[in-house]
C-alpha cells in the first residue's frame, strides 16, 4: 500500500505546558533532518498535538520509516492514508478498502478506535466505531471483532481530514537534540562511549566531541575507525564537531616522567582537562564519557574520583551501573558495535601498566604530576593549538 502521509506521535513532549511548542518546533526541525537527502518531497509540519510528514514523489517507505526512528523525541510512527472529508458513507468504502489491501488474509480479529478531534463532524467517536466496524464485517463475513486483544486495531482520527491507519512503529523515544544543551563527548573506538553519546544525546543534548589520537602508535585508520563511529552517532544526534587532538607527546613525557602504574589515571586527568577547555569554547554544559564503575583499572570508585577532581563542569556518565553484556546490546541496537569491535588500536591501549593501580590517591597522583611541571603545560597548549577538527555527519 502506498502512504501519501506518516503521522508521527511524541511522549514527554505533551507535558511540557506552555513551552510544549518550542519541543515540538525542535522535533520538527529533527524530522526534517532526518529526511532532507532522501528522494522524495516531504512537507513536514505539526497540527494538535501531532507531527505530520506528507509525502510526494517517488519515495522510499521503509527508508523514511527507517530515517524517522532516528528522531529523538517520536514515540509512534504510523503510515496513514489520507483522505479529504466526503462524507461517512465515503468514509466507511475508504476503510473497507484500506483493510482489503493490508490484510489480504482475511482470517483475523479487529476493533475500531475512532478519534473525533474535528467536532463538528456529524458522528461521535463511538458512533464512528460501530458504523465502521459493521461496514468492516458487512464487506468481510471471516473477519471478527475482538475488543480486547484483537489481531488488527485500525484508527481513524477525524481532524482536518481523515487518517486511517492500523501500524503504529515504536520510535526511540526521548526528547528532540537541542532542546536540553549541548554536552562535550570523550569518544575513543570502542564500544562504549559511543554508547553514551547515543544515550544522553536522546535526552535533548547536543554533542560534540573530542578524541586523542597517538601517532605512529596508532594508525590512520584507527581515526577513521572514531570519525565513523561519530557518523553513526551522528544519525541521532545530527551532526557533530569532532576534535581530533593529537596526544602522543603528552604521553610520552608522562610515560617517562611518572610511575608507571599512575600512567593511566595521569594519562586520563590531561584528557578530561584538555576535553573540558573544547567544551567551554564551545558552550557545552558538562562532559560525556563512556565509563561504568568498576569495568576496568581506571573505572574504580577512587579512580573516578581522580579523574573527576580535574574538571569544573559536570561530567555525566549514562553507563556508570550497567554491565558490558548491557552495553553492547544498546551498541548492536544503534548500529555502533560492528565498528567498534574492529582491530584498531586508540591511545588509551597503547602505554597500559601491567599493574595499574586501582585505588589512586589523589594527593600521591598530584605529587607525582609535579615532576611534570617542566614541559606539561607547553604540550598542553600545543595539543590544543594544532587540533583537527572535523564536521562529521550522518553515515
Amino acid at each position: 500500500m502506498t502512504f501519501q502521509t506518516f503521522l508521527l506521535k511524541y511522549g514527554e513532549i505533551g507535558i511540557k505546558g506552555k513551552n510544549r511548542h518550542l519541543f515540538e518546533d525542535a522535533l520538527v526541525r529533527q524530522v526534517r533532518y532526518a529526511l532532507k537527502d532522501l528522494d522524495g518531497e516531504f512537507e513536514v509540519h505539526k497540527s494538535q498535538a501531532r507531527i505530520y510528514v506528507d509525502c510526494e514523489g517517488a519515495y522510499d517507505s521503509d527508508e523514511v520509516i527507517e530515517r524517522l526512528q532516528t528522531v529523538f523525541g517520536l514515540v509512534g510512527i504510523c503510515p496513514v492514508v489520507r483522505k479529504a472529508d466526503q462524507g461517512f458513507e465515503q468514509l466507511k468504502k475508504d476503510v473497507v478498502a484500506f483493510m482489503d489491501e493490508m490484510y489480504p488474509d482475511k482470517n483475523i480479529t479487529f476493533k475500531v478506535e475512532a478519534r473525533r478531534s474535528r467536532k463538528s463532524y456529524p458522528l461521535n467517536s463511538m458512533e464512528i466505531n460501530c458504523k465502521a466496524g459493521e461496514a468492516v464485517l458487512d464487506a468481510f463475513p471471516e473477519i471478527r471483532v475482538d475488543v480486547h486483544k484483537p489481531d488488527v486495531l485500525l484508527h481513524i482520527e477525524v481532524r482536518n481530514e481523515i487518517y486511517i491507519y492500523s501500524q503504529i512503529i515504536p520510535g526511540p523515544g526521548g526528547m528532540p537534540v537541542g532542546t536540553n544543551g549541548k554536552a562535550m563527548l570523550l569518544l575513543s573506538g570502542g564500544i562504549d562511549s559511543p554508547v553514551a553519546g547515543y544515550m544522553i544525546s536522546k535526552r535533548g543534548v547536543g554533542l560534540e566531541a573530542t578524541y586523542f589520537h597517538a601517532p605512529p602508535y596508532t594508525s590512520e585508520r584507527a581515526k577513521q575507525k572514531v570519525v565513523d563511529l561519530a557518523a553513526i552517532v551522528a544519525r541521532y544526534a545530527g551532526p557533530i564537531k569532532l576534535n581530533v587532538v593529537n596526544f602522543t607527546d603528552i604521553q610520552l613525557y608522562i610515560y617517562d616522567q611518572c610511575p608507571h602504574d599512575e600512567l593511566t589515571i595521569i594519562m586520563r586527568r590531561y584528557m578530561m582537562k584538555i576535553a573540558q577547555h573544547f567544551a567551554e569554547e564551545s558552550g557545552c554544559l558538562g562532559l560525556i564519557t563512556g565509563e561504568s564503575i568498576g569495568q576496568v583499572a581506571s573505572q574504580t570508585m577512587q579512580s573516578l574520583a581522580a579523574t573527576n577532581e580535574v574538571c569544573t563542569m559536570p561530567v555525566y556518565r549514562p553507563l556508570i551501573g550497567f554491565d558490558k553484556q548491557e552495553i553492547v546490546e544498546v551498541s548492536e541496537k544503534i548500529g555502533t558495535y560492528g565498528t567498534s569491535i574492529q582491530p584498531f588500536e586508540d591511545c588509551c591501549t597503547i602505554f597500559v601498566a601491567k599493574h595499574p593501580v586501582t585505588k589512586p590517591n589523589i594527593n600521591i597522583i598530584k605529587k607525582s604530576e609535579e615532576k611534570l611541571a617542566e614541559k606539561i603545560d607547553e604540550l598542553v597548549q600545543t595539543a590544543i593549538d594544532t587540533v583537527e577538527v572535523i564536521e562529521v555527519r550522518r553515515s
